[in-house]
């Protein structure tokens, strides 16, 4: 038993004591450790590590919910956490929406894990070599990167952290896991032009810093001097680090299983809205055979599983917690968290799954574009290729319509051949629509993993071939 589920059956004795037997209360322990290693100006300039371990209790009493949340985990500071919430829990408005506990149940682990089935102990994958990574193995990773990209200015990131988590309720449910992560991100930059690289993984040893560093330097380069182009629809290559934009909205917007309920989400169960190509998976388990991104719980200690949300193109499910299965007559997913009540359970291990293996077909060999978009470009008549979104920023959630700035290298394509860089650009756009059927001209034959800018989800995108993308902006307005 690890000593995070020791405090959380602590939590749930000191329930009863105080409480009373009839009292249903949840309690999720975390450790969270978070190590990063920052660099710009093509130096280290900060190198910071924080683990803290935070204990939070959820308590339904007589028809009234009250959270609580402490980093105290002694004897004094367990009581004092439960004595506070059950005072709140006695001068809060009644409860209506309470949808009960988790029931004891077994946690899954992914078919591509040996010993695959159902246990209920620590071992998913976790790599312990990224969880006590050092500082001087994120720092060679910045050596590697800066040294590729030959003299450009370089700024960015190495991180690495792991949680160990454990959760308890008065049904029985017990529950422990742990998991790790690595993500390197970074850019070169030259006369105003910047390129990008970044990676997200379950092991630290499979993020090779020179790769990065070098992707980065060749789209800086390629990116100097960049022409505009007017307003209007454009045929699109996104490259992974675009599409990883894509599929955040999606989530966080598009199946989040309190929007579905409010009637906020473009989200129709059944409906055919997508490209017959496009497949769409939760994974937070790894069902590829690497290590699990997620834990194998969410904060209501309901397991987590792999979720089909999007296949052939008809959607089949949105990601539900206790409340918001409750409401609509479904199941928990596996998403509920600390917040999910208020803002709703999203997915954070979203997949979009890769297309088919297809040669170049001639066309550019550039090495600004992406691997998996070579094909992509190799077939596109007049349009854009387009490496990261970022700000972002949604317009109507009900069809998800976002408007942003393109990022990090633009470039127009002309018969399959790059022509010119281009600057950077504003769209509006509705997700949807640009994945609707027929829109989705091709999709790239390997998914990135991508880390999430927010938090310590990612995203595991190929590159996307769209026919039109609403450009609505360009650098002078």
């Amino acid at each position: 038993m690890s000593a995070e589920l020791q405090i959380a059956a602590k939590m749930i004795e000191l329930v009863r004591e105080l409480a009373g037997r009839s009292a249903e209360a949840e309690v999720t322990v975390r450790h969270d450790a978070l190590a990063l290693t920052r660099f710009a100006n093509s130096a280290i300039h900060q190198n910071m590590a924080e683990a803290t371990t935070g204990v939070r209790l959820r308590l339904h009493l007589d028809g009234r919910t009250a959270s609580g949340s402490s980093t105290l985990t002694g004897a004094d500071g367990l009581r004092s956490l439960v004595e506070r919430t059950i005072a709140a829990a006695r001068v809060t408005p009644p409860d209506p929406s309470w949808a009960g506990l988790t029931r004891p149940a077994a946690l899954h682990i992914s078919a591509g894990h040996p010993g695959s089935g159902e246990r209920s102990g620590l071992e998913f994958g976790f790599d312990e070599a990224t969880a006590r990574a050092t500082p001087g193995e994120r720092a060679e990773r910045v050596r590697a990167f800066v040294d590729a990209a030959e003299g450009l200015e370089t700024a960015g990131y190495c991180r690495t952290g792991y949680v160990s988590a454990a959760f308890a309720n008065t049904a029985g449910q017990a529950v422990e896991g742990r998991t790790a992560e690595a993500a390197m991100d970074g850019i070169a930059r030259t006369g105003g032009a910047d390129g990008v690289a970044r990676l997200a993984t379950s092991r630290l040893a499979e993020l090779d810093g020179a790769v990065l560093g070098a992707r980065a330097a060749v789209k800086a380069r390629a990116a100097a001097e960049p022409a505009e182009l007017p307003p209007g629809h454009y045929e699109v290559v996104l490259e992974p680090t675009a599409v990883a934009d894509l599929l955040q909205n999606f989530a966080v917007f598009g199946f989040n299983g309190k929007s579905w309920a409010q009637k906020q989400s473009f989200a129709e169960l059944g409906a055919e809205q997508f490209d017959p190509s496009i497949t769409i998976v939760d994974d937070p388990l790894g069902s590829r055979g690497e290590p699990a991104p997620g834990l194998p719980f969410d904060d209501e200690g309901t397991p987590a599983r792999s979720l089909v949300l999007v296949r052939e193109g008809v959607t089949r499910a949105v990601t539900h917690d206790r409340t918001s299965a409750a409401e609509t007559g479904a199941e928990s997913t596996g998403h509920g968290s600390s917040t999910s009540r208020s803002w709703g359970p999203f997915a954070s291990h979203l997949r979009l799954e890769a297309g088919p293996v297809s040669s170049p077909g001639g066309g550019d060999g550039s090495p600004v574009i992406a691997e998996s978009a070579r094909p992509l470009v190799a077939r596109m008549r007049r349009g854009l290729l387009v490496t990261d979104l970022w700000y972002t920023r949604v317009l109507d959630p009900k069809t998800l319509v976002v408007t942003g700035l393109t990022r990090n290298g633009v470039w127009l394509v002309e018969d399959g051949e790059i022509v010119r860089p281009v600057s950077n650009l504003r769209f509006t756009q509705s997700y949807p629509q640009a994945l609707s059927p027929g829109r989705v001209l091709g999709i790239g034959a390997e998914s990135v993993l991508l880390p999430d800018s927010w938090s310590r989800g990612r995203y595991a995108a190929p590159a996307l071939h769209l026919a039109s993308w609403n450009i609505t902006g360009n650098a002078s307005g």
